[in-house]
């Protein structure tokens, strides 16, 4: 699975670090690479005009020094990209950039809208002209269409009004920098505060990383201004909230604290959670990784069973092109992972892994554990079985291809070769993160959605997204 972006937007104040914002947003970046691997893109403004520049690959491969220099001025935003909605593309990579009446628009985006195409098609008919597939060109003509009738607040407003779907938008309009979450909260955005100005970015880690201090997250519904100041607008309120569980569970750097979670303690709780829940009996304790580790830390302090690695990562290995035949696909997965022999054999092994998906991968690596010589092999899962797609913002398998839909937990335990297998409890997952349950987005483990999606069953809370609250 894939998250589909990472958004950054800074603005400084005064003459110190007046030209500095393209460096400190390709930092930033680089810290919320693991939200997107496509494209990266950096729009900056020095008071007068508006420069871009963007481009496929990571931001290291693409943004040299000699790019960056080009990029003077003292606010902007950036973003990194990995597609749900538009293809991998040079003209879907973000920032978007409008020309309007009354000057130009940058805008970024984390998350996806269901109803894009509905809204391009009637902004077609009105003459508008798009440029790519992507659902943020969407969002970012229709704000255009809204500031030539309102101010920035207003115009904001409005757009929302017609936006359906998860949101984290960065945007650059004048000198202005401009944070928006969507009412019900499902991506995260948070604000930070840098020497002489204010970061606005989808994870706190990227504020760490410019040596910041984290201010708060931006309110679901809420629009943020960043100048001398942050002005702040609560332009629509729901009942309840949807923060995606998976930010959680796999997404999110560990380091990251999202909502006033941090995901450290998350994952780590999820691993005492699934020891509680599913006693086993076994040598060691060894995860996935990466994203398995913290929880299987807190799995082993847990039980009391010995944390060791059974797998070695090989971090410098992104993406292996198709091999053809059962003998390159098991060398593309061993590429990848390489088995710690001493630590595995002839040992029972409780393997923690965040989700299964198709089950392929979790087969090809108990596969590789067997073939190092492990004695048993107890699967044990940070979130439930996913059973339903993802329609807003994670690259997720259709339902067809999700193994969970189709089998049961001893269907899926046999296809993957585990002596056995165990999904954290949906309650279990919930008390760990923190948050209650009707605040979550967990529609790909329960089938219900927060918002109403065609052919899908949909929570209640949906129907408050009309209930626009005035400022």
């Amino acid at each position: 699975m894939k998250d589909k972006c990472g958004v950054v937007g800074v603005r400084f104040d005064g003459e110190k670090n007046s030209d500095a914002a393209a460096l400190y947003i390709y930092y930033a970046l680089q810290a919320l690479q693991h939200r997107g691997q496509e494209s990266s893109g950096i729009s900056i403004t020095n008071g007068t005009s508006v420069i871009s520049d963007k481009g496929m690959g990571l931001v290291t491969d693409y943004f040299t020094r000699e790019r960056l220099q080009k990029l003077a001025g003292y606010a902007g935003i950036g973003h990194v990209r990995y597609s749900t909605t538009g293809g991998s593309r040079l003209e879907n990579s973000q920032p978007f950039t409008v020309t309007y009446k009354n000057g130009t628009i940058a805008i970024a985006h984390n998350g996806n809208l269901v109803n894009y195409r509905e809204l391009k098609k009637e902004l077609e008919a009105q003459g508008r002209i798009f440029t790519s597939d992507s659902d943020t060109e969407v969002i970012a003509q229709m704000l255009a269409r809204e500031l030539i009738r309102n101010d920035i607040v207003e115009a904001v407003r409005e757009t929302m009004k017609r936006l359906v779907g998860s949101y984290s938008l960065v945007i650059l309009i004048g000198d202005r920098v401009i944070g928006v979450r969507d009412p019900l909260g499902f991506k995260p955005l948070c604000i930070g505060r840098v020497d002489s100005g204010f970061v606005l970015a989808s994870e706190s880690a990227a504020i760490d990383t410019l040596n910041g201090e984290l201010v708060r997250d931006v309110a679901p519904g809420e629009m943020v201004v960043l100048g001398e100041k942050i002005e702040s607008h609560k332009l629509i309120r729901c009942r309840n909230h949807a923060h995606c569980m998976f930010e959680y569970v796999y997404f999110a750097r560990p380091d990251s604290i999202i909502d006033g979670k941090l995901v450290y303690k998350v994952r780590h709780t999820i691993g005492q959670t699934l020891a509680a829940e599913c006693p086993t009996k076994a040598d060691i304790v060894s995860p996935v990784p990466d994203s398995g580790i913290t929880s299987a830390i807190g799995y082993s302090t847990g039980s009391q069973i010995p944390y060791a690695e059974a797998l070695i990562k090989n971090r410098y290995v992104n993406r292996t092109f198709i091999m053809p035949g059962q003998q390159m696909r098991e060398t593309a997965v061993r590429l990848k992972l390489n088995t710690v022999r001493s630590n595995i054999d002839g040992k029972n092994i409780i393997l923690i892994d965040d989700s299964i998906v198709r089950g392929t991968t979790s087969r090809r690596i108990i596969d590789l554990l067997r073939r190092g010589g492990a004695r048993e092999i107890h699967a044990r899962i940070g979130s439930p079985p996913i059973i339903s797609p993802c329609y807003l913002g994670i690259d997720m398998a259709t339902r067809d291809e999700l193994i969970a839909a189709h089998k049961t937990v001893k269907g899926v335990e046999f296809l993957i070769g585990a002596n056995s297998l165990y999904y954290i409890s949906l309650d279990g997952l919930v008390n760990s993160i923190g948050i209650p349950q009707e605040d979550l987005c967990t529609g790909c483990l329960t089938g219900v959605y927060p918002i109403e999606i065609p052919g899908e069953k949909c929570e209640d809370k949906q129907l408050k997204l009309n209930q626009f609250v005035p400022e």
